[in-house]
């Protein structure tokens, strides 16, 4: 039988990270994700599974420590909110520059500076966009309810070893607070140093004899050599906009208007669409799992198919950008956001939408 829990989203990221063998987890408490920590804290894997915990001096210790786990080839991560990924941003570059997987969990609050603990989506840019320095990206997936935050870790730490690639899990703070039932998959075993060996050929774990040593830097002194590396890396960007893209699509197959929404906003938005099917209007939900890579040519394809589009966020206006791109002007696309830790609800969505169409 399989086994199910009610906890809340950041509880289910660190039982994930427990149950889906996790070697290393470093961080710093911050609102509205502290729960990570304190879970880990509570369960004491270093006594069950061996798995290290660790409160670093700061963010800025947390990302180096996972640059060092990373380096030997352990699955390692951290957690934190909108102003401390601000301060891992260097890191992370970092990170990506050096082509090391690892799993990053932003559960955002509102900002900018030290901002509100209340909810947000304004990370949105941050995350997407690189966030530090140079030509690089995280791979980003955007859950939307405790389920996905459990299932993304090992999802995440999947793509992040395929592609030797940073990996963010973008968490809007409700999600990160929402308390639901979680399905518990089977656990997964630490890897031994053999199948380390085996995986991550390129980790520093010591020199066998039968290679040469592994130097793993992000420095490039040289400019053809950095730029060789920069398309380098383009090319790997490429593959996976390619193969990675995820997106759900709600009651889109005859939507004459359409949502785009991710993590707490696309729920809501679910439920919008369902008021305006019961008025007879046609309107339907996209929501987008993975922000990096973005469901652009979905996207372009409901372009074609609807009157307009609208991007509902939980900040100004981010991801209606990649919206408005991927639309080409194919169709109207308009925006609702609102700030502060103010969430909307469906009703006001609803309204907005009329706004928008002009519809009585």
């Amino acid at each position: 039988m399989t086994e199910k829990i009610l906890l809340k989203g950041n509880e289910a990221i660190a039982l994930s990270a427990i149950r889906n063998g996790v070697d290393g987890y470093f961080g710093y408490p911050i609102t509205p994700q502290s729960e990570v920590m304190e879970t880990l804290m509570k369960e004491k894997p270093w006594e069950t599974t061996g798995m290290v915990v660790l409160q670093a001096e700061s963010e800025l210790s947390s990302i180096n420590m996972v640059y060092g786990g990373a380096c030997c080839g352990k699955k390692v991560m951290t957690s934190s909110s909108s102003p401390g990924i601000s301060l891992m941003a260097e890191g992370i570059s970092y990170i990506a520059g050096a082509e090391l997987p690892c799993v990053i969990v932003d559960v955002m609050r509102g900002g900018p500076g030290l901002g509100t603990i209340q909810p947000s989506q304004s990370d949105y840019f941050q995350a997407v966009k690189g966030g530090g320095h140079g030509d690089y990206h995280c791979i980003v997936l955007a859950p939307a309810s405790p389920q996905d935050m459990y299932d993304f870790v090992d999802w995440g730490f999947d793509l992040a070893f395929k592609y030797r690639n940073p990996v963010m899990i973008l968490a809007d703070g409700i999600i990160g607070q929402l308390m639901e039932k979680v399905e518990m998959h089977p656990v997964k075993p630490r890897r031994t140093d053999e199948e380390i060996l085996r995986d991550a050929p390129w980790a520093t774990v010591g020199k066998p004899a039968s290679r040469a040593r592994n130097v793993i830097t992000s420095l490039s002194l040289d400019a053809n050599t950095q730029e060789e590396f920069n398309r380098k890396l383009l090319v790997k960007y490429g593959k996976i906009k390619e193969n990675e893209v995820k997106y759900i699509g709600y009651r889109t197959e005859d939507a004459e208007y359409l949502f785009v929404a991710f993590g707490c906003s696309a729920r809501i938005c679910e439920a919008a669409t369902d008021m305006l099917r019961e008025e007879g209007i046609k309107a339907g939900l996209l929501r987008p799992v993975t922000l990096y890579p973005f469901p652009e040519k979905e996207i372009s394809r409901l372009a074609g198919q609807v009157k307009s589009m609208m991007s509902i966020e939980l900040s100004l206006g981010q991801m209606v950008e990649d919206v408005r791109l991927a639309a080409d002007g194919r169709c109207p696309v308009g925006f609702y956001g609102r700030q502060g830790g103010n969430i909307f609800t469906p009703e006001e969505i609803v309204s907005e939408f009329k706004k928008f169409n002009n519809i009585a």
